[in-house]
């Protein structure tokens, strides 16, 4: 029997690059029924649409709720009967949200707290929330809603007994051919004639696949004690890497592409964990546990004697973590169904 028999659960952006994933990984299975949380009708009814097609004999296991995780109340009425919650609903582009930085703190922030309030009042049992190495020294305004989006859950998780609602989250990087990521603009590019356009070519992005995401979480949901941040121990590679690959399985000219500078709030790398963090990691092989500090507020109890034996574990980024080369990253871009299709639409 699977951990999801017979169950209910709740997936916040639901309509997104992740909603799909669990969809097409859950729904043929025992589990009892995925809700749909999101505020756009559109995706909604273009996603029931889809897997009536796909999927007829299960589809009715999707239940679709329109709503916005700044609205509390909308929040609720999705969340009655639901045992567990993937909380994936955020605003992710990074210049968006450098010009528009309360938006992503009333999303990411706010509608955090409203899911988590929702979810301990209904007894819901386990929630997993998704975040970004971009937590981790945020520079930009994305990554510093998500960081505080961190210390919500991790406070969160302090309010309430694990054995009633376990709270914990998942940090990563880059996910190929997601809603909004770089690879598919290329590949429009590339189909249109144009030279394909990078920031910055020695750049470097953790990499990972949708399924890879689903698993982080699927870890994190088994394995996470309440106010854990799970991390995967996942490879990188550099910009212009990334786009020779691309251009040399879509047939574009690596000699035509273009630099265009880094864009708003952008990092050279990205970190997936800290100095800070590095210090109490426990190593789960595939995975790092960064554990919460239970202590309370009453410092003057805690004192530090001796000399305290460290990780040997430093900053976990982008730049120091597997580097992947061409050929390495052509054999995990022809691993994903979305490029399989677009080699399958150019050779048709």
């Amino acid at each position: 029997m699977s951990l999801f028999k017979n169950k209910t659960l709740l997936i916040t952006g639901g309509t997104g690059s992740f909603g799909n994933a669990v969809l097409n990984r859950f729904l043929k299975t025992d589990i009892g029924e995925i809700r749909i949380f999101s505020r756009d009708e559109k995706k909604q009814d273009d996603m029931r649409h889809e897997f009536q097609s796909k999927m007829p004999e299960v589809s009715e296991k999707i239940k679709f709720y329109i709503g916005d995780v700044r609205d509390i109340a909308s929040v609720k009425n999705a969340m009655h009967g639901v045992d567990y919650i993937f909380h994936a609903a955020a605003l992710k582009q990074v210049p968006s949200c450098e010009f528009f930085p309360i938006e992503a703190v009333k999303t990411n922030v706010l509608g955090t707290e409203n899911v988590l309030t929702a979810a301990i009042e209904e007894g819901v049992k386990n929630v997993v929330c998704l975040s970004t190495d971009k937590a981790a020294y945020p520079v930009n305004a994305m990554g510093t809603s998500k960081a505080m989006m961190e210390k919500v859950v991790v406070a969160k998780s302090r309010t309430v007994s694990p054995d009633k609602t376990k709270i914990c989250c998942t940090r990563y990087g880059n996910v190929m051919c997601s809603r909004g990521s770089v690879i598919p603009l290329w590949i429009d590019q590339i189909k249109q004639g144009k030279p394909i356009t990078v920031t910055d070519p020695n750049m470097t992005r953790f990499i990972m696949s949708l399924d890879e995401a689903v698993d982080l979480v699927l870890f994190a949901f088994e394995n996470g004690e309440s106010g854990d941040i799970l991390v995967q121990k996942a490879p990188a590679c550099t910009i212009q890497t990334q786009a020779e690959a691309v251009c040399e399985l879509f047939g574009g000219k690596k000699e035509d592409i273009k630099v265009i500078g880094i864009r708003h709030g952008e990092k050279v790398y990205e970190t997936l964990l800290t100095n800070e963090e590095c210090a109490n990691a426990i190593d789960l092989g595939k995975f790092y546990r960064v554990p919460c500090d239970k202590r309370g507020l009453n410092y003057d109890k805690y004192f530090t004697k001796g000399d305290v034996e460290r990780n040997t574990l430093t900053e976990f980024n982008s730049n120091n973590t597997e580097l992947l080369s061409v050929e390495q990253v052509k054999e995990t871009l022809l691993s994903l169904q979305y490029i399989q299709d677009e080699i399958a639409n150019l050779e048709a």
